[in-house]
């Protein structure tokens, strides 16, 4: 489909892989943009690998399905690396974005040869940093934004910190906080 943006999520249960696909959905939904924001079930349990995906386009999107050859892939745990094929599909001319403290060239060796751009973050020190805890979904969206270039910073930020104050209303720190996460990990993607 022309000009629609597909992004691939791995994950595991906890670590807010299906909620930052759904946030970032939402995000370019009010931005103008049709979407698709959904995760594929197995067993849900803490700790168990998951997937999620992103569809985002201009125009109406009539497909209806996982999706087999991403733009980009996400990947909010490095253990992922050595337990499933991330790259799969992945279109060569996308990108792969993982969270780790290792530098891209370590990560590279674990990514089956794909010839693609390959980004990391530290989403833990960003997380610990801005939040006090690890929450790792809030750095990889703000990471995935950067990477795919799918819509303008300031659009995503003004949407982000809406989208927060409704969600968060009774608790400004964690709005603050998250806002701080997501500019930190803008700068942060290497």
């Amino acid at each position: 489909m022309k000009n629609c943006v597909e992004i691939r999520w791995h994950g595991r249960g906890g670590q807010g892989a299906k909620t930052a696909a759904l946030l970032l959905a939402d995000v370019a939904f009010k931005t103008g943009r049709y979407v698709q924001g959904f995760p594929e079930y197995g067993p849900e349990r803490m700790g168990a690998p998951i997937t999620a995906y992103n569809r985002i386009s201009p125009q109406q999107i009539r497909v209806h399905s996982n999706i087999y050859e991403p733009d980009f892939v996400v990947v909010v745990d490095e253990s992922l690396l050595g337990a499933i094929d991330v790259t799969e599909g992945l279109n060569p001319d996308g990108a792969i974005l993982v969270n780790t403290s290792k530098p891209k060239e370590k990560i590279a060796q674990k990514l089956n040869g794909y010839k693609g751009a390959v980004y990391t973050i530290d989403a833990r020190k960003v997380s610990v940093a801005c939040l006090g805890k690890y929450f790792p979904n809030t750095p990889m969206l703000a990471g995935i934004v950067k990477v795919s270039g799918v819509m303008e910073w300031n659009d995503f930020i003004t949407e982000m910190s809406a989208s927060f104050k409704h969600k968060f209303a009774s608790k400004p720190e964690v709005i603050e906080g998250n806002m701080k996460a997501l500019e930190m990990a803008y700068n942060e993607v290497k």
